[in-house]
């Protein structure tokens, strides 16, 4: 069984390479633009190519059964058809509900005909890395609201499923909507961090303006568009915690604790900084 693995350099494509290989894969196809700096573990056999540009996909997928895709609403269509031309038999996708703008990608692969799994993440656990700039510069985080929560899910925790799903027949039909085990608010979020880091690191009330401003450098114009869809409505558009991902792996999902001491130094590092 051939599984191809689009996106195996991204942050969760790479981690979906990892599982595979945990649960004994042995032929795995990892999509990249560059194999010759992928750095992929021995036995997984790189490729050329990229689901956004997908005149790349043709010789990647042949002999293909399975497949990984990662989100590209744009070009989904094209890649589904020669998906389903090439022989691929089943698709697991990380996508979104229908009516999101990830949910492009799970309805084209629906359309397809083909046997599909949706994986449907709510908030990240690895979001929080937006704030790594201001916490290693200031020993703050300026948001507008302590208090907007979220249920976020690790990566690890997600591609773990994807390669569940991806190991046999079991999850086909299925749309899975994955959350972390618990609802945790920003200034909790923060204070796990600054518990993992050994640090104290204050959580400042800002307004709309000032939060967009130390967000712009590690955000570009992103910024304006995550406060004011994002930020301003987490509450609102936030799962509650589900254990979905336990169900499936058969073991805990990753607490946000146990994320922030896996990863939190290298990500924002241990230096106190200065403060505005």
């Amino acid at each position: 069984m051939t599984i191809l693995v689009t996106g195996a350099t991204g942050n969760i494509g790479r981690k979906v390479v990892d599982e595979l290989l945990a649960r004994g894969i042995g032929d795995i196809r990892a999509l990249t633009v560059d194999p010759a700096k992928a750095a992929l573990p021995e036995g997984v056999t790189a490729v050329r190519g990229y689901v956004r540009k997908p005149e790349t996909l043709r010789g990647a997928l042949d002999g293909v059964e399975r497949m990984y895709l990662a989100p590209a609403p744009d070009t989904v269509d094209e890649v589904v058809a020669l998906a389903r031309a090439a022989g691929v038999r089943h698709i697991v996708d990380l996508s979104g509900e229908p009516d999101s703008w990830w949910g492009a990608v799970s309805n084209a692969v629906e359309a397809s005909g083909l046997a599909w799994t949706h994986l449907w993440p709510g908030d990240f656990m690895e979001n929080t890395e937006i704030w790594a700039r201001q916490i290693r510069e200031t020993g703050t985080v300026r948001e507008p609201d302590p208090d907007a929560g979220s249920t976020p899910i690790a990566m690890d925790d997600i591609a773990a499923v994807a390669a569940a799903a991806l190991s046999g027949d079991g999850h086909i039909g299925h749309a899975y909507s994955l959350t972390g085990p618990e609802k945790l608010t920003r200034a909790q979020l923060l204070a796990q961090l600054a518990s993992a880091l050994g640090r104290q690191i204050e959580f400042v009330r800002a307004t709309r303006e000032d939060t967009i401003r130390v967000l712009t450098p590690t955000m570009g114009d992103t910024a304006t568009w995550y406060v004011d869809n994002v930020l301003s409505g987490l509450d609102g558009v936030t799962l509650p915690a589900n254990r979905v991902a336990e169900e499936i792996l058969g073991r805990p999902a990753m607490t946000f604790a146990e994320w922030s001491a896996r990863y939190a130094c290298g990500i924002f590092g241990s230096d106190t900084g200065t403060r505005d």
